[in-house]
């Protein structure tokens, strides 16, 4: 192994290669730091400045231990595990019931869920995923983001209770406080700095001085060559899941204390926070990692304790109708945006999404008999239907339309979004707040609204791809929900209400012609994605799906057709979000949380994202959720 430690070079080596040696690149980001070290000085009394700095620090010192688990899984596997976050919250939930539940001492309880359950669920993942060995960025992200969905479904059906019961004591204590340096911080806190620490220096002397890592920076290079000198590429592989799911239980821990009280759904999403500091390291820098979950623990302190709780502060004086504190709560999703807006357009090629092979396409006259046949099919089955299973056929319509502009992005262009519940939302409150909310100009306006926002959201797509577009997707999906969702100057402390549709006189708020009318809008979408298919622009989309390159050699505009596609996928979304109101007559905050986009992404590959049949499949199985979890109680946690 000696020539290959010499020769090896790792994911630190590669980045240091290529930082910007002329010392006027780093200006500006000096420039910017300066000016917000002073604006925030100033706005507050130095000894607080200092007290925010210092607990920022502890904060992103957690945050650093679990980007440093996920950047070393995608550094020597090549798979981004969303479900890294998942993997912490089952920690974190193992932890309560042995600490708690069982009384374990303190100590045991973190040997036990540290030490052994991480490994073992580290092992479980590596088996898994191995499966998938050679597979795509797409078909990985969504294996990860079923587990993702199956640990939070587990926890929930096992941890039913409210989570006000399940409160994780501090380590120390809350009266167990030390100053430095004018900063009065818990002990907690400082353990917390002090586990970060040995992390940092652990891993260094794993991936520069032992053995192993040696033989782990090898693999990353060059498989075949690392196994040419007596490297097993799957060891190796099975030691970085080990290692990565045993810092993300041991973060789960950490963070733990902290919450306030233990919710499956939000834990597992947390892990938004370590996504921006593994992107700041570009996924290759431990280094840069860490100093990104740093930064952004100290970005966030900051605003909390000085924009949120000091009213007399130079940041407050800005307009009030910013609302400060969904700013504050989105700062993990605009942190991890603006990281993937600052990545090399060079490096995102991350691969293919889906197959190549693709369903026969109808002719027009073939889609329109379907869709009239379809439409028929669902008006007698609707009649015969009983009444307590209307809704959830309605929703399954819904889901369909939805679910539909997800085949036109991610089928025909290969373009990922983890953010189509924004535009669902936007085009809910576009429908309630146009005529009285049941007119046809409400279901044109819940179109049209999205098509701006899906503009913006095409803003990323521009230049990224794959799995970095899933991130920039999904935080703008977390972010949304604080600036948009969460907003009383948009949706209001009550819920929008939305009407059903009356159109030329005819009335469609009965449950049974409601149905109808979505099935009929569901075909008329269909048709239309058919007919872009069967477009020049669909051939467009396909050729940028195959080879984006070569569509770049033979001079297609890429960017200008995924302008589009973005738009036309968004206003697909914001016309299903004009008929989701109408399911329940109004609609609320709680309708449209992040997570709902991730299993969206999920249902769209089980029911088949290149085709028709296969919106409807995913919407009919995403509907069936609520109706199993109420028939089943026992069940009511299981979300996959």
């Amino acid at each position: 192994m000696d020539g290959v430690e010499d020769d090896a070079t790792g994911p630190l080596d590669a980045i240091r290669d290529r930082l910007p040696s002329d010392p006027k690149s780093f200006v500006g980001p000096v420039i910017a730091l300066a000016f917000t070290l002073f604006v925030f000085s100033e706005a507050t009394e130095m000894s607080d400045f200092l007290q925010f700095t210092m607990i920022g620090i502890a904060v992103g010192s957690v945050y650093a231990i679990s980007a440093a688990g996920l950047v070393l899984t995608y550094t020597t596997t090549g798979v981004f595990n969303f479900a890294h976050g998942a993997v912490g919250m089952v920690a974190a939930y193992i932890y309560f019931q042995t600490k708690v539940e069982f009384g374990w001492p303190t100590p045991v309880a973190m040997v036990v869920v540290i030490g052994i359950l991480g490994p073992v669920v580290g092992l479980l993942l590596e088996r898994v995923m191995r499966t998938f060995k050679g597979a795509g960025a797409g078909t990985t992200l969504t294996v990860t983001i079923a587990l993702t969905v199956m640990l939070i479904g587990l926890m929930q059906t096992i941890y039913p209770d409210d989570q006000a019961a399940r409160i994780v004591p501090s380590f120390f204590g809350s009266d167990r406080i030390v100053e430095i340096f004018g900063a009065r911080l818990l002990w907690d806190q400082l353990f917390v700095m002090a586990v970060a620490i040995a992390v940092a220096i652990g891993l260094r002397y794993l991936l520069y001085v032992s053995r192993t890592g040696v033989a782990m920076r090898a693999v990353v290079d060059n498989p075949d060559l690392a196994s040419l000198n007596g490297t097993n590429p799957v060891v190796i592989a099975r030691f970085s899941w080990v290692l990565g799911s045993t810092l993300a239980a041991l973060a789960g821990v950490l963070i733990a204390p902290g919450q306030g009280g233990l919710q499956a759904a939000i834990f597992a999403f947390a892990v938004i926070t370590a996504f921006g500091a593994a992107v700041v390291g570009k996924l290759q820098s431990l280094p840069l990692t860490f100093a990104g979950a740093l930064g952004l623990g100290v970005l966030q302190n900051w605003f909390n304790g000085i924009v949120l709780v000091n009213p007399d502060s130079v940041i407050y004086r800005l307009p009030e109708p910013i609302p400060w504190s969904s700013v504050g709560t989105a700062l993990p999703g605009l942190f991890l945006l603006a990281a993937l807006l600052f990545l090399p357009e060079q490096r995102l090629s991350v691969g293919r999404l889906v197959g190549r092979d693709e369903p026969r396409t109808p002719s027009l006259v073939q889609s329109a008999i379907g869709a009239v046949g379809f439409v028929f099919l669902v008006g007698v089955v609707s009649a015969l239907m009983p009444s307590d299973y209307l809704t959830d056929a309605a929703r399954a319509m819904v889901y369909g339309v939805l679910l539909l502009s997800l085949v036109v992005l991610t089928g025909f262009s290969g373009q990922i979004s983890l953010a189509q519940y924004v535009f669902l939302g936007v085009g809910a409150w576009a429908m309630g707040s146009v005529g009285d909310g049941d007119n046809v100009l409400g279901l044109v306006a819940a179109a049209a609204v999205a098509v701006p926002l899906g503009a913006l959201v095409a803003l990323p797509a521009l230049r990224l791809t794959g799995l970095y577009l899933a991130l920039s997707t999904f935080a703008i999906a977390v972010a949304s929900r604080e600036l948009i969702f969460q907003n009383d100057n948009i949706y209001g402390v009550d819920n929008q209400v939305v009407g059903r549709l009356n159109l030329l006189g005819l009335d469609f708020s009965g449950n049974r012609v409601f149905i109808v009318l979505c099935a009929a809008i569901f075909a008329v979408v269909g048709v239309g994605v058919l007919a872009i298919r069967r477009s020049a622009f669909g051939r467009r989309l396909s050729a940028i799906r195959d080879s984006p390159a070569a569509c770049a050699t033979l001079g297609l505009d890429i960017r200008r057709t995924k302008l589009v596609v973005f738009c036309s996928s968004s206003a697909i979304a914001g016309l299903a979000g004009g008929l989701f109101g109408g399911v329940n007559a109004s609609v609320g905050t709680i309708d449209f949380e992040s997570v709902n986009n991730v299993v969206l992404f999920l249902f769209a590959f089980v029911g088949g994202v290149t085709t028709i049949t296969g919106a409807l499949i995913g919407g009919i199985l995403f509907a069936l959720l609520p109706l199993v979890q109420s028939e089943s109680p026992q069940l009511a946690g299981v979300v996959f």
